[in-house]
């Protein structure tokens, strides 16, 4: 059942001890430059923006002493999905879309229009998702839950004067994060439950999509219902523990910034509005 091992391509939400330079340095800066790549990802919409933006990201990988294969374990189930959107981009991507851009046409039937700036759209959407799945794949990778919730509390924390629940939002997101390699767990046991009772799961062809989405609908409901249970036992514990918010809460991990961390955080803004300033010819 090596097609059902979900959890091991899941990579996202996971922590690895390995005690390397990033996973030294403050969750507060980790996260300010996480949110600052991401921007010049998102704006960067050139072959040679997004391929400098592939060398930097993937030079953190060693950076950060994770094997390169882990680290791309988590693009494997995503693969297809990422092949069907670019076809799509580049079969109906029509240059009244491309924003007064020189689109050469490929092909031209009816409703379907294959130009150029339907095949970069589809190259440089690739490209990013390759981008983020692996920078957020590093940020889990070298921040435990701890450091992501004081981290991200500690950043918003200058909008609680307005009332805004820092401290309520940061623990949301960060158990949210956490969960995702627990409920993926949770559906490989699922699945290898159904399979183990006569169930076909459409395991016979990866590339078949709407048998393995008609076989995977019946997955939806046990996950969902494994994941409210999991809620449920969460919130008990919370409240055994008297949990009431983060008013007037200390914090047993106090987080003190080094040079260090100034240095590099100042490379990654300087990367950053570089990325976002900059013009690429292509």
């Amino acid at each position: 059942m090596d097609e059902f091992e979900i959890s091991r391509n899941i990579t996202i939400g996971q922590y690895l001890a390995l005690g390397s330079f990033i996973h030294k340095m403050d969750p507060r800066v980790k996260l300010l430059s996480f949110v600052l790549l991401v921007a010049a990802i998102t704006f960067s919409a050139t072959y040679t923006a997004n391929a400098v933006l592939l060398f930097v990201v993937f030079a953190l990988v060693p950076l950060s002493k994770i094997p390169l294969r882990y680290a791309l374990s988590g693009l494997k189930p995503a693969i297809p999905i990422v092949l069907l959107l670019a076809a799509l981009q580049i079969i109906f991507y029509t240059s009244a879309f491309a924003g007064g851009q020189n689109c050469i046409s490929f092909f031209r039937w009816g409703p379907i229009d294959s130009n150029t700036c339907g095949a970069q759209l589809a190259i440089v959407s690739a490209a990013r998702f390759v981008e983020l799945l692996v920078l957020t794949s590093l940020l889990t990778f070298s921040t435990t839950v701890t450091e992501l919730t004081l981290g991200t509390e500690q950043l918003l924390s200058p909008l609680q004067r307005f009332n805004f629940p820092a401290h309520e939002l940061a623990l949301t997101m960060t158990i949210a994060l956490r969960f995702i390699p627990t409920l993926a767990e949770e559906l490989e046991r699922i699945m290898k439950a159904q399979v183990s009772r006569g169930a076909d799961l459409g395991q016979r062809g990866r590339w078949r999509f709407i048998q393995q989405t008609r076989a995977l609908l019946p997955l939806i409901v046990p996950l969902f219902l494994s994941a409210l249970r999991r809620a449920e036992d969460l919130i008990l514990a919370m409240e055994a523990r008297c949990y009431v918010g983060g008013k007037g809460r200390t914090h047993f991990l106090e987080l003190d910034a080094k040079p260090s961390d100034f240095v590099a955080l100042a490379m990654v803004v300087l990367f950053s509005v570089g990325m976002l300033l900059i013009r690429f010819p292509f």
